[in-house]
């Protein structure tokens, strides 16, 4: 029945809710009554109901036996609901791993995570540069993981020209790689030019609209690059890798 509303007010609509085929109209609360009535709500609430769990701890001796029952129970609920907010959180900071921990944390890794990992050597000062901005990454993007590894503890015999490496997994499956100091920025790389870098892959929700990194470029060393990457990629798909190796 076209232009039909269900929910107006009309007396066919009312013969059809008589019968039971559409249900009853729900009344719908005047606003004012609404106002009024969570005014009170908040007027009756015991004072421990707007407080803190640093506060409910130092307003202890305040209270009565009744409300410090009641306030137990209170504080048990913003804990289990302040517990439930970490867990949202999921991770949040640079943790560090070892070789036999790589498997599980990052190729097992829990299903559709994103997971980046810095394989690096604290002798080389671009990977401290890299640590620092993935720490502030983890905790501006708590929902992916972060987690960095002194590479002789996951790949015995990698060249430190081949450092910093950085890798990108989800699911058990690499999406991304920056492999070497050029790849990964250079040795004046910005935090949010590595944010960049791994929005670009898929690994955060960056808020970024633009590469910020700025576009100066030098057609003699680009046509150089551009010859070396091309002797590399006809030789092999894998030649970064293996000659890192």
């Amino acid at each position: 029945m076209d232009g039909w509303n269900p929910n107006e007010d009309t007396e066919w609509n009312d013969i059809l809710r008589d019968f039971g085929i559409l249900p009853p109209k729900e009344e719908t609360k005047d606003e004012t009554e609404e106002m009024v009535l969570r005014l009170q709500k908040e007027a009756t609430a015991k004072p421990y109901e707007k407080m803190t769990l640093a506060q409910l701890k130092e307003a202890e001796d305040d209270f009565d036996d009744e409300d410090m029952r009641a306030m137990e129970t209170y504080r048990l609920k913003r804990l289990q609901e302040w517990k439930a907010l970490q867990k949202t959180k999921k991770f949040g900071e640079l943790r560090e791993i070892s070789g036999n921990q790589y498997v599980k944390e990052v190729t097992n890794a829990e299903k559709d995570v994103w997971v980046i990992i810095h394989l690096y050597r604290s002798s080389i000062q671009m990977c401290l540069l890299l640590n620092q901005h993935l720490s502030a990454l983890a905790r501006k993007f708590p929902e992916t993981k972060f987690v960095k590894a002194i590479v002789n503890s996951c790949i015995q015999h990698y060249h430190d020209r081949c450092l910093p490496t950085i890798f990108v997994y989800k699911n058990g499956q690499i999406e991304g790689k920056f492999i070497g100091i050029i790849e990964c920025g250079g040795i004046n790389l910005k935090l949010e030019e590595l944010e960049w870098k791994l929005a670009q892959v898929g690994a955060i929700q960056t808020d970024l609209e633009e590469n910020p990194k700025k576009q100066i470029v030098d057609m003699m060393t680009s046509s150089i690059r551009n010859t070396s990457i091309y002797d590399s990629n006809s030789s092999s798909s894998d030649s970064d890798e293996t000659k890192c190796l």
